[in-house]
């Protein structure tokens, strides 16, 4: 059977959405700072991280410094920082020494592609790897699916190795799909964005609450 994930709502742009968000249920509430229609301000993430009540904080950064990363981690008190640009063995190793946030790599992946000692390399420095799928010119939110099914093997195998890692996917989630995504992957959590909106940055109430009753049953 496969396991219930936990929930990341991420491109948040509102308030009320970070707020409904963390009324479904969302352990992880997620503002982006790496470009495209979804991106916000650090004054803009702070209120949107007010509404969201326990649920824990992740910002998506692109092309950020190092030293920027920390600086906003420390004033958004931010649980967790999600690496696009940034995601090398060595600023991993460098985030750990001076940020108490999570480290969470991002791997975008060209269909089936397995790039076995690119993982590792960053497993060995990450507490968490999030796959979606590369999409040219775009770091995320693309709503493009990664072949699941033929993954899930590299997948369970690289997740036997490397336990301690959490395991997020995303990309092509939503409410109709993610009980597929699950069954073959067995993802630790699933991060969704565009499968849950209206227009880019704003969640649709209906599709998000579907989304959650979807991974509520995937067990069903």
């Amino acid at each position: 059977m496969a396991r219930r994930p936990a929930i990341k709502i991420c491109g948040l742009t509102r308030g009320e959405d970070a707020a409904r968000a963390a009324a479904l249920g969302a352990r992880y509430v997620g503002v982006v700072m790496a470009g495209g229609p979804r991106a916000l301000d650090v004054a803009q993430a702070a209120d949107v991280f007010r509404h969201a009540a326990a649920a824990s904080r992740v910002v998506v950064f692109g092309e950020q410094s190092l030293d920027d990363i920390v600086r906003i981690a420390d004033t958004l008190a931010l649980d967790a920082v999600q690496l696009h640009g940034a995601a090398t063995p060595d600023a991993l190793a460098w985030l750990a020494q001076r940020t108490p946030a999570a480290r969470w790599a991002v791997v975008r992946l060209a269909g089936d592609e397995w790039p076995a000692q690119e993982l590792d390399a960053l497993a060995a420095h990450a507490h968490a790897l999030l796959l979606e799928a590369k999409v040219h010119g775009q770091l995320g939110g693309t709503g493009v699916p990664l072949p699941w099914e033929r993954l899930a093997e590299r997948v369970h195998q690289w997740r036997a190795r490397w336990s301690t890692r959490q395991f997020i996917l995303a990309g092509g989630l939503r409410a109709t799909t993610v009980d597929t995504a699950i069954r073959w992957l067995s993802p630790d959590v699933v991060d969704v964005s565009s499968g849950i909106e209206r227009t880019a940055g704003i969640k649709d109430p209906a599709a998000m609450r579907a989304f959650f009753d979807a991974v509520e049953h995937v067990h069903a």
